[in-house]
Order: structure tokens, then C-alpha cells, then sequence
């Protein structure tokens, strides 16, 4: 839905959360809005994003799941969501690391519901790096990088700062998708998104 023919180039630009309820804004090159992602200090709601395409309308809902089964699993999860008139169609899954092991432990996303079977996979994409950084990728299943997030050093001089950073998303790839990815990993760091 979001894809390009080519490899595309984000911009990613954090609000404070005093301006706008915080979140970010993401442009292309020119500095033209692609998606805006609220979070808490815009909703209200602790555990929930949204992201929106340049005009406002929501693209994806994004939810941190609760209750009892999720008190008693070593991972948070989220969900994201398209809402296309009311009818909710899942797009991804997201398994938080253990927080002891958050550096060194990759985080997983998965596209449909999966069950764990011995010796295979349970996931469709991971997130290796480190997010805080600006500095990690997402990778399908067979290590195929379709997203890097990273700076650049003059903006980093400039700045002294990681409120700008870059998303390289490759040819074909839902842009939409690593946005709402990068909405999670925004969250679980504690970041622009969270309250």
C-alpha cells in the first residue's frame, strides 16, 4: 500500500512531548509529511499508537496487549493493526525483549499468528541493533536487510542529539509497516511516543 518502486529515504523527527502530545513526523527528502505517530501524551492511553498518512486519517493502530496471560509471559506484545471502516485486520506482531537482555537480544516481528514448532521459526522479520543508538536494521527471514535506521554524523554534530535520524527502506517494502515498527521500538526505549 505504501511501496515504492525504489529505495526510499525517511526522515524522522521527534516531538517533544510538550508540543503536539509528543510522538514524531516522519518526511521524505523534501520535507514533505509521509505519517505522523501519535502516542499517549495525543491519545490519552498508555500502550497505544497510532499512525497517520500526511492528511491525518489513521493507517495503523498499534496496542500493547494486556490482561493476565500477557502479566505472566517474559514478553510484552504488540499488535499492529490496518483499520479500513471499522474492520480490524492484523498486520504485525511484535515480541518485546526480556528487559534484562534488551541489548543483545534481537526483537522479533511476526506478520500472522504462529505456533512455536520445534526447530522452526516463529517470526517473519527482526530488528537487530540497538534502537537508542540509531543504529540497528530490520531483517526478513532469510537476513535480507529492508529497513536501516541511522544518522548522519553532521546532524549528530548540529544537534547533539538523536531527535533526527534517517530510515532507509528498500524497493517494495511497506513503508507504512517499518513505521509502525519504529513506533514500538520508539515506545519500548522510552522515547518520544511514551508517557
Amino acid at each position: 500500500m505504501y511501496c515504492s518502486t525504489s529505495q526510499v529515504v525517511l526522515v524522522v523527527r521527534r516531538r517533544p512531548l510538550m508540543v503536539g502530545g509528543g510522538g514524531f513526523v516522519v518526511t521524505n527528502c523534501t520535507q514533505k509529511v509521509l505519517f505522523q505517530v501519535a502516542g499517549c501524551g495525543t491519545l490519552g492511553r498508555k500502550g497505544e499508537l497510532m499512525l497517520l498518512d500526511s492528511d491525518g486519517d489513521a493507517v495503523l493502530l498499534i496496542r500493547q496487549q494486556g490482561g493476565i496471560v500477557q502479566a505472566l509471559s517474559i514478553h510484552k506484545k504488540w499488535k499492529g493493526y490496518y483499520d479500513n471502516e471499522g474492520l480490524q485486520k492484523m498486520v504485525f506482531g511484535i515480541k518485546e525483549p526480556n528487559a534484562c537482555f534488551s541489548r543483545t537480544n534481537a526483537i522479533r516481528i511476526s506478520t500472522e499468528p504462529k505456533t512455536h514448532h520445534r526447530g522452526r521459526r516463529d517470526w517473519d522479520f527482526e530488528v537487530e541493533g540497538y534502537f537508542p543508538d540509531r543504529d540497528c536494521r530490520i531483517l526478513d527471514s532469510t537476513g535480507n536487510v529492508i529497513a536501516q535506521v541511522g544518522t548522519k554524523e553532521e546532524i549528530v554534530k548540529v544537534m547533539k542529539s538523536n531527535d533526527v535520524y534517517h530510515v532507509v527502506v528498500q524497493p517494495g517494502v511497506d513503508q507504512a509497516f517499518v513505521c509502525g515498527v519504529i513506533a514500538v521500538l520508539d515506545y519500548i526505549y522510552h522515547e518520544s511516543t511514551r508517557c
